[in-house]
């Protein structure tokens, strides 16, 4: 019998799909990759500092609380912080019309200017090197680093509502003002009320520190405040749209129909003994005045109606109490051209130190404090011409302090400052440049509003001239000061002296 061989050729399989178990494999290493991602992306998030105040904590020289922040800001930050400045874009520079010589005759600066030497003078001798700067920092909120025009900031704490936002932006302004004019500089700065640096102490080796205020005792460089460019949390203005409005308010009433008593309205909560010595001077016949407490919550749930400054000028005279140091109402106040009643002031801004007693404002004692708002307010009803003219004086000088000026001021003291370094500045490698689209898109839309409105256009006029140190002219300035403090206190015990033997 015969065997038959069958031989089976082997079929041409067809391509296996990919199992299951490669399929999730690769689903995982995907998913694995993501979560890493993410994780590292806000690892990176959750250290970067920014203008508003995320992942920075509050001075510890002065506690606040911290910001919240209830949106999702993972994107934003990665946004605002570093894909809002155009890459590789050039410093301004001045119109072809300003280097030309097409532009106005340049103006002197005011008196009050010379103090910006004065200010410095602490390192005329030495210049300010890498070591005093670095000294600042210990007391810093933030750097500030302008190279070439472009403006570098460098974040160490938070500051108090949007003080550093409104701050960095009138930086950004001056240079948008003055292109290609500011020069290279390294400033330390702090924002938050009180002068820390104390002269007795540091006189061997001070710190360069730049704030809002300073004192005799302290040699910390006052710098225009934040709401000159604003200030959302209260609902101010711009500064010259402030002004403007409260000009136009405080001629509503002619002097002789304003009320003849004197007139505040604050805050008392905020740590100042002053304050809240004055809340006890509430009655306009015995000590003529009125006091008012500002509830800025109350007022924000209002929508500020009840606290507009231009609806505050309807008062023959208006008092200015500090606060928990020096106050930014002080300007305002003035503006309203009452003759304005200065509780003495244990701080000063850049402007205030052009105040002269007697000429432009009225002294007011804080050891008797109610008693000397009363001889005031006689004195002045007595003496309405006077008073009037005092109070328009003073709104003259408010005017004269116009946002021009507030960047010259700061034109100057950054340039007298950069000529004393004796390093050349660098960007720090924490540090980041801020432009105005970065500013803004971290800004609510409030602050947004307010920034917009206080842009600053390229100028085709120079800086206003610098006048020159004059030491002995400041220091006679500062001794007729006090001698006309001096005498309007003479004249209170005088009277008070005279109605103790009626």
């Amino acid at each position: 019998m015969g065997i038959r061989l069958r031989l089976r050729l082997p079929h041409k399989s067809s391509p296996k799909a990919p199992s299951h178990l490669l399929l999730c494999v690769l689903a995982l290493c995907f998913f694995s990759f993501t979560a890493l991602l993410l994780y590292k992306v806000d690892d990176f998030v959750s250290q970067t500092k920014t203008l508003a105040g995320h992942n920075l904590e509050p001075t510890p020289w002065h506690i606040f609380p911290r910001k919240s922040f209830s949106e999702a800001t993972t994107y934003r930050i990665l946004q605002c912080s570093y894909f809002s400045c155009p890459y590789n874009s050039e410093p301004k520079t001045l119109p072809s019309d300003s280097k030309s010589g097409h532009r106005t005759q340049q103006q002197q600066c005011p008196d009050v200017f010379r103090w910006i030497h004065r200010d410095l003078e602490p390192w005329v001798k030495t210049g300010v090197t890498k070591e005093h700067v670095e000294k600042a920092k210990g007391n810093a909120a933030f750097r500030v680093v302008i190279l070439s025009g472009k403006l570098y900031v460098d974040l160490y704490y938070a500051c108090v509502q949007s003080r550093m936002m409104f701050t960095v932006w009138g930086f950004l302004q001056l240079l948008n003002k003055y292109p290609g004019m500011v020069p290279d500089v390294d400033m330390m700065f702090d924002c938050m009320d009180k002068p820390i640096i104390n002269r007795t102490e540091n006189q061997a080796f001070p710190a360069p520190l730049f704030r809002y205020c300073t004192n005799e005792a302290h040699l910390d460089i006052p710098f225009p405040d934040w709401s000159f460019w604003g200030w959302s949390e209260t609902n101010l203005r711009p500064w010259e749209e402030e002004f403007r409005d409260i000009k136009k308010g405080s001629k509503r009433s002619s002097w002789e129909n304003k009320q003849p008593r004197a007139y505040w309205k604050g805050n008392p909560d905020v740590v100042s003994p002053i304050r809240m010595e004055l809340m006890k001077c509430n009655h306009s016949r015995l000590w003529g005045a009125q006091i008012m407490r500002q509830n800025w919550a109350e007022e924000a749930k209002g929508g500020f109606e009840q606290s507009k400054l231009s609806n505050q000028c309807n008062h023959r005279y208006k008092i200015y109490a500090e606060g928990y140091a020096w106050s930014v109402s002080l300007k305002y106040i003035i503006s309203c051209g009452s003759m304005t009643l200065i509780i003495s002031p244990e701080y000063e801004d850049f402007f205030s130190r052009g105040l002269l007693p007697k000429e432009n404002y009225w002294p007011v004692s804080p050891t008797d404090l109610c008693p000397s708002i009363k001889f005031a307010v006689d004195w002045g009803n007595a003496n309405p011409s006077d008073a009037e003219r005092i109070g328009k004086r003073g709104q003259g000088y408010m005017e004269s302090i116009s946002m021009n000026r507030v960047y010259d001021y700061m034109f100057h003291l950054i340039t007298e400052y950069s000529k004393l370094q004796k390093f050349k500045p660098v960007k720090p490698s924490s540090a980041k440049e801020v432009c105005a689209g970065s500013l803004l898109c971290f800004a609510e839309q409030k602050e947004r509003d307010l920034l917009e409105k206080s842009r600053a256009v390229p100028s085709m006029d120079r800086p206003c001239k610098l006048p020159d140190a004059d030491r002995d002219r400041l220091e006679r300035l500062i001794q007729r000061k006090k001698k006309t403090i001096e005498d309007v206190r003479n004249m209170e015990m005088t009277k008070t002296e005279r109605g103790s033997r009626g």
